[in-house]
């Protein structure tokens, strides 16, 4: 692998995992734990920020408290992982991992999901291979992405040099991570954002992944 390729650094969840009704299905059984209306996807994506429990303050006009995020949270995880199992891969995600390979260009992923969980679930749908590095998030949930990114490419050493490197994802914290280590953005509408808000954040956005690779490409050309 050449070290003045592109280095793709892939989101998981609402990227390259199709996973949003499971999102918006976990979402509002937590809700449902403490008294909270559902909530629609068009006003989860006006209305999603991070961290988690920002969010949760736009929707309930306060912060939780301790003890209803700890409800929340352990509720939103035990009915994702129910939901999440009907979701398969966005559209194209195989072929274009294997064709960034195949060309002999680096990708990794990394995401908020934690660990622990994570690696079995990118095993399980066959492209972990296509890889260099599976990082999840280590450490409580409802955090941002930053500093998971900053550990993610210094782990990688110099195969990821920041200013080779393109953050594909779904959210605005994405492109704040992105960012916070001198690396480019590119995101994708099908996950948690509105458009708008995406764009508000001021890096390319696009409603394929096919589109995201190609902008990706061109970045740091």
């Amino acid at each position: 692998m050449g070290k003045h390729s592109t280095h793709l650094v892939w989101d998981w969840n609402g990227t390259l995992l199709d996973d949003i009704t499971a999102v918006i299905g976990a979402t509002n059984a937590a809700f449902e734990e403490i008294g909270l209306e559902p909530i629609t996807l068009e006003s989860y994506r006006e209305m999603y920020c991070v961290p988690i429990p920002r969010f949760y303050e736009r929707l309930m006009g306060r912060l939780p408290s301790d003890a209803e995020w700890e409800v929340m949270d352990e509720a939103f995880h035990r009915h994702y992982s129910q939901h999440r199992i009907g979701c398969g891969l966005t559209e194209g995600v195989e072929e274009l991992l294997q064709e960034w390979r195949l060309a002999g260009r680096s990708q990794s992923l990394l995401s908020m999901y934690g660990h622990e969980e994570l690696v079995p679930v990118v095993r399980g749908y066959g492209i972990e291979g296509h890889f260099i590095r599976v990082d999840g998030r280590t450490g409580p949930s409802g955090g941002t992405k930053a500093l998971h990114m900053e550990r993610h490419l210094a782990a990688l050493g110099g195969v990821a040099a920041p200013d080779r490197t393109v953050v594909i994802g779904d959210a605005v914290d994405d492109a704040v991570a992105a960012a916070h280590v001198g690396a480019r953005a590119v995101l994708y509408t099908g996950g948690s954002h509105s458009r708008a808000s995406l764009e508000s954040v001021g890096v390319p956005v696009v409603d394929s992944l096919a589109e995201a690779v190609e902008v990706a490409t061109r970045l740091v050309a």
